[in-house]
């Protein structure tokens, strides 16, 4: 993937996002209503167990625990490889138990960096995940056995159908010969384990995916989003998302916490253990965080080990501090540019 996959732009929206923002919450608009996050039931921070300094919990419905902090497989690999191979096992040694990544992350290099760092006996410490961008069934079964290859394992844990990002695209998988096919023949062949979804532009097409599948008799493990301090105001995956995942048993997975480091230029205040904290009081089964360095590294592990349920007054403040900032979405501009759409500028990786 090119480097643009991971910038702060600012390309105009498609009509149908646009007209999103503008009809539910951009500027604030219906955001008086709402109710106080605290006052929605399936928010409240769930149980988690500690070994050494490290929070887990369940991956939804599945059984399956995981580390509250997720690697993200961007980010880990922007060095060279031996740095990649040190950061990943540092992680895995102090607990982190996810990985992150992607088919499509630097043309390739993330999944092969992850791979090779997962040799050693890592491979069997850790609860791998990575997408594929195959809307069709031919492209997904391809982006799946390539990823088995580059990642050097017989199975994949978890295989989520990367960037939801269109309201046309749960039809597409969902279709006779799509994406869905390839998943279900490659769980039922040993590849994969649980499938799931991502998605970073709007609650209504997460919910549509949601819908659909529901039509087809068909129930995702996991599904991935942006849970941010900015988007509990703006076009809000904790609101209109987190809550129906909830009841029905999905995992929640939270990528964005830190809004790409646009929060924390934002001016409004709040730091990058605030950001994470925030993600983690939700129930969220693990925040993915792109680390990149010892530093990065060490941040997210304190955060971890520092982390309590957050009280009433202190969301309520945090919250505050990033309302009014929020309204438009400016600082949130995954969910409203295409310059994060890495499958809007290369549509041959759909199939």
């Amino acid at each position: 993937m090119d480097k643009s996959r991971r910038e702060f732009l600012t390309v105009t929206v498609t009509g149908a996002v646009a007209a999103s923002a503008g009809s539910r919450w951009a500027y604030g608009q219906g955001a008086s209503t709402q109710p106080a996050l605290w006052e929605i039931p399936e928010l409240k921070t769930p149980e988690s167990t500690k070994e050494g300094d490290m929070l887990y919990r369940k991956l939804g419905k599945t059984g399956e625990k995981i580390s509250l902090l997720g690697l993200g497989g961007y980010h880990f690999a922007g060095g060279q490889e031996a740095d990649s191979t040190r950061l990943l096992r540092k992680a895995v040694d102090n607990g982190v138990t996810f990985m992150d990544n992607c088919w499509d992350y630097r043309n390739g290099v993330s999944e092969e960096r992850m791979g090779a760092a997962l040799k050693d006996g890592y491979r069997k410490k850790v609860f791998l995940m990575t997408k594929l961008d195959g809307r069709t069934k031919a492209a997904a079964a391809s982006q799946i056995d390539e990823s088995l290859k580059r990642l050097q394992t017989d199975v994949i844990d978890l295989m989520q159908i990367h960037e939801n990002i269109r309201m046309t695209d749960a039809e597409k998988c969902f279709a006779k010969g799509g994406a869905i096919e390839a998943l279900v023949e490659a769980k039922k062949a040993g590849k994969i384990r649980y499938i799931g979804f991502t998605g970073h532009k709007d609650p209504e097409i997460h919910l549509n995916m949601l819908d659909v599948a529901k039509k087809n008799d068909f129930a995702f493990d996991s599904v991935q989003m942006p849970l941010n301090l900015m988007d509990a105001h703006f076009r809000s995956f904790a609101r209109d998302v987190v809550p129906r995942l909830v009841k029905e048993g999905v995992g929640v997975l939270a990528m964005k916490t830190l809004g790409s480091a646009a929060i924390l230029r934002s001016g409004a205040g709040v730091s990058a253990e605030d950001c994470l904290h925030y993600a983690m009081n939700l129930p969220t089964s693990t925040v993915i965080v792109g680390i990149d360095s010892d530093e990065h590294l060490n941040a997210a592990l304190a955060a971890v080990k520092s982390f309590k349920p957050l009280d009433q007054a202190t969301l309520a403040g945090l919250l505050a501090k990033t309302r009014t900032l929020a309204a438009a979405g400016q600082f949130e501009t995954f969910k409203t540019t295409n310059g994060f759409d890495g499958t809007t500028r290369n549509p041959a990786w759909m199939g």
